[in-house]
Order: structure tokens, then sequence, then C-alpha cells
């Protein structure tokens, strides 16, 4: 987790923690937190570079919580841009609660050309507004997470809901984090990362295969994300 450059620019903004984004024991959920992120994200990107800061697409996210924000907790979320590489750039993200809540996030997201859908070189504007912030850390996009599961895995099923889609017909990224939630018991401190290999569309089957810290899933048989645990004692249990 990466550090603000000195002169690199940094964008935030304060937000409450509200009756929907918390566990109903009281704590900030992971979807809320993705959820938070993305805000974030595009409010800093359209600030700063205006359309061209459109489309782009998380390759993976991970999730440091050192404590878990609760509700009503104000939160200031600051956001940097951490790295480079050709067609990609990792935002880091930082959430530091008045209660003690804390939780830091690195994502991955690659730059791509709208009408075609692959990435596409970083823009001029990207450069001229982050290049500081961004210095010369180069970062990469190969996944790391397991490729797939082991037959004898547990497996799940999981209904997406006509809410669970976003404007590009796609499952939502903050989605993901919520099956994490559905299937883990998670404590803080500890470490969780998504990696997003294809997106759910509608109508699709979504399955759900756990195997210790590791997590699939599905859409119509085909890997379309993992998820990875680090923490004392956590483990995925399909729903």
């Amino acid at each position: 987790m990466i550090d603000p450059r000195p002169g690199g620019r940094t964008y935030a903004h304060t937000r409450r923690v509200r009756l929907g984004d918390v566990s109903p024991k009281g704590r900030l959920r992971l979807d809320a937190v993705a959820r938070y992120l993305q805000d974030v994200a595009a409010d800093d990107g359209h600030d700063a570079i205006g359309s061209a800061a459109d489309p782009w697409v998380v390759r993976r996210t991970t999730l440091e919580v050192e404590q878990f924000p609760v509700l009503r907790e104000h939160l200031t979320i600051t956001t940097w841009a951490a790295g480079t590489g050709a067609r990609w750039a990792e935002r880091r993200t930082s959430l530091a609660g008045d209660r003690g809540g804390r939780v830091e996030a690195a994502a991955l997201w690659v730059y791509v050309d709208m009408a075609t859908g692959r990435p596409k070189k970083l823009s001029e504007e990207f450069w001229r507004e982050y290049g500081t912030a961004v210095g010369d850390r180069t970062v990469h996009a190969r996944l790391t997470h397991k490729d797939a599961p082991p037959a004898d895995a547990r497996r799940g099923p999981w209904t997406a809901r006509f809410t669970d889609f976003d404007v590009l017909g796609h499952v939502n990224n903050a989605l993901y984090w919520a099956m994490v939630e559905e299937t883990a018991d998670v404590r803080a401190p500890f470490t969780a990362s998504i990696e997003y290999r294809g997106g759910l569309d509608r109508g699709q089957e979504v399955t759900l295969v756990a195997d210790g810290r590791d997590l699939w899933i599905l859409g119509d048989g085909v890997v379309a994300a993992t998820g990875r645990l680090e923490g004392e004692g956590l483990y995925f249990q399909t729903p």
C-alpha cells in the first residue's frame, strides 16, 4: 500500500456511514466499501480530466481492513494514483474514520477503448494530472489467484437481482464483495482481494465455489471473478 507522493494530486471527500451500508452488527460492509471506492474514483477522475475518466475497467481490488468503520462514523476518503503500466493504473484509497475505523485499498484499473473494448494507452490528460503522483512506479496487470477451483470444492448457487446490474448491463463490481460477505465471517484485521476476469451478465446462472481461503465466482460455468482471504481463522463457505 503506497503512500501519496509529495506534490502529487490527491482527492478527498467526507461521508458518514449510513444505515444501508452496515451489517446487522453495525459495521461497514465490504460491498459498501467498494461503492465508496467507485464513487471517489469517479469524482476524482471527472474533477481532473472530465469525460476522459470514463473508460476504465477494474481488474483487481485489494482491501486491508485494520478496523471496521461503524454506523454513523464520519469518514475521510482520500484517493490518489500510485503507479501505472502501459494501459492501466493503480489507484490507492484510504478510508479513515473519527472512531478509529481504517481501511486501505489498492485497485488496478485498465484504460479501455469504449468502441472496441480493448485496452488503450493512457491519455495525455491522465499524465498531465496524475504524472507527478505516479512518478516512475510500474505496476503489473497479471492476475495471481488460482485460475480454477478443485473438483471437490464446495459449490452453491447465487441469485443476482435486477438492482445488482449497472448501466452497462453487468453485475456491478460492488456485488462481488457482497458475495464475500455472504460466504465469509470476516473479522478485522484482515486482507481480502478480488480479481475480475469477466463480467456477469443478466440471465446467467451464477455459482459460488469455495475452497479454504479461495473463492471462485462462475457465470454459466466460466470463472468471472476470484476472491482470496488473508487473516487468522478466515475461510470461505458456500451460501
